[in-house]
């Protein structure tokens, strides 16, 4: 029998779009090559290249795409994490590209990460107590007695025993380590959190338990989520909305059903084609693309997945597609798509 625990959820909260909390506005980050006998600047990686978009309060946002197309750069440079090379980012119709440290404080407990790692990003040194009071500790917000019950208080809000929080993070599952990884992101009571691969690590049983936490947790908590995964089937399942990159580039932008179901970009139908299906016996065309994902120091010209496309055409190799609307909830950076 199934229990709540091992099936992901499949209800989505209604998408409140009546408030914008995230948006960048033609945002780059390129970083520099250097090469040569004096190691001098030769060209750059345009890890994320003039992307514009909007995150609504309240909505799971959900980028999906080959390693190298720059998913986790974007995820960071929204946060200021790394400073963009150029553009601009709002937080709550604040510009906050330019803040400087000081002011970046003053709205950092906000912004949040879940690492993909869970052990990684864990001290090793420091007992669950320690790190999942160190939000507290460091904004001098509790400690003592008040600091212990905050503590406690949020291991059980994440499914944690708290009788185990003097004990170390190797003392703990994978799974569990995760959720000691959430309880610290959710301790300042965060508006916004990247999720960077938060689920790629852990066995897929585990995966969907975590995802049915981090659901919970955003209903009862008023999250907003910009999850980065590679599984697209863990994306189905935790997104309201999707976008596609490829090559710094947004190339497809839609709510979840309606691109799983009707794919606008060959690189989208590519990626959706592949994805393992539950159902062994079902026929389903695979998109099986040519070569390699290109360089991001030396992109091609044009649209960039004119190399490995399918549908390519002359046009394809010298003008590149500007992300247009197809529909009230779709856009598409494609010469000819599919719907």
């Amino acid at each position: 029998m199934t229990t709540k625990e091992e099936t992901v959820h499949q209800d989505q909260h209604p998408l409140e779009k009546s408030n914008i909390l995230i948006e960048a506005k033609n945002l780059k980050k390129y970083f520099p090559v250097k090469g040569g006998m004096f190691n001098r600047q030769k060209s750059f990686v345009k890890a994320v290249d003039d992307i514009s978009l909007k995150i609504y309060e309240g909505e799971t946002f959900s980028l999906v795409g080959e390693s190298g197309s720059g998913k986790s750069t974007l995820g960071r440079a929204l946060l200021r994490l790394q400073e963009p090379t150029d553009g601009s980012i709002f937080f709550e119709g604040q510009d906050i590209t330019s803040l400087k440290k000081e002011e970046m404080r003053k709205i950092r407990h906000n912004m949040q990460v879940i690492y993909q790692d869970p052990f990684g990003s864990l001290n090793p040194r420091m007992k669950v107590t320690e790190l999942i009071g160190e939000p507290f500790r460091i904004n001098k917000i509790a400690s003592g007695k008040e600091l212990e019950k905050r503590v406690i208080e949020l291991m059980e809000l994440v499914g944690l025993d708290p009788s185990r929080r003097n004990r170390y993070p190797h003392e703990f599952s994978g799974g569990q380590r995760q959720r000691i990884g959430i309880a610290r992101a959710i301790a300042l009571n965060p508006k916004f959190i990247l999720a960077d691969e938060a689920v790629s690590a852990l066995d897929v049983s585990v995966q969907a338990q975590v995802i049915n936490l981090m659901k919970d947790l955003q209903r009862d908590l008023g999250l907003t989520y910009l999850f980065i995964a590679h599984g697209l089937n863990v994306v189905r399942h935790i997104s309201d909305r999707v976008g596609v990159m490829y090559l710094g580039h947004l190339v497809e932008v839609g709510e979840v059903e309606e691109l799983y179901k009707r794919p606008a970009h060959p690189y989208t139908s590519a990626l959706i084609s592949t994805n393992p299906t539950p159902n062994p016996r079902a026929k389903r065309e695979k998109v099986i693309l040519k070569g390699e994902i290109p360089s991001p120091s030396n992109p091609p010209s044009g649209c960039r997945f004119h190399t490995r496309c399918p549908l390519a055409t002359d046009r394809c190799k010298t003008e590149a597609p500007k992300l247009v609307p197809i529909s009230e909830e779709r856009s598409v950076a494609c010469h000819y798509p599919l719907v």
